[in-house]
């Protein structure tokens, strides 16, 4: 994970894709954070998964030890989903927060590890949108 090697001691929040949960499911976003950290293990990462507007897999999240949530403030039972992660010790986010594309980089080129490193130093209450 080239984003953890740039992250450096401040560390990088890992965000799944747009509602990964349905998808890829929590056991397997939970390997790879898990392999992510072995990895880097001097590199703090707290994750998050996606899951849209499913409360379903939110509660699967929580089930699979996932701490790191985001649930569409719209989603069906909401309310019962952030007591459900109270209750657990995870954090729950009403949408997604800010992330860079990473679909967009080639870290093959120093262009793409600058962008990305460029993205690393923006301060996460930064909403200008300008590495966005």
């Amino acid at each position: 994970m080239a984003t953890l090697t740039l992250a450096g001691p401040g560390g990088v929040a890992l965000l799944s894709a747009e509602g990964a949960a349905g998808f890829l499911g929590p056991r397997a976003w939970r390997a790879l954070v898990d392999a992510a950290r072995a990895a880097h293990p001097a590199v703090p990462a707290p994750d998050l998964l996606c899951c849209g507007t499913a409360p379903g897999d939110a509660l699967a999240a929580l089930r699979a030890g996932c701490r790191g949530i985001v649930l569409d403030a719209t989603a069906p039972a909401f309310a019962a989903i952030a007591g459900a992660c109270a209750e657990a010790g995870a954090t729950l986010l009403p949408g997604r927060p800010p992330a860079m594309e990473a679909r967009s980089l080639d870290l093959r080129h120093p262009a793409g590890r600058s962008r990305l490193a460029a993205w690393l130093t923006v301060p996460p209450d930064d909403t200008r949108g300008h590495l966005r």
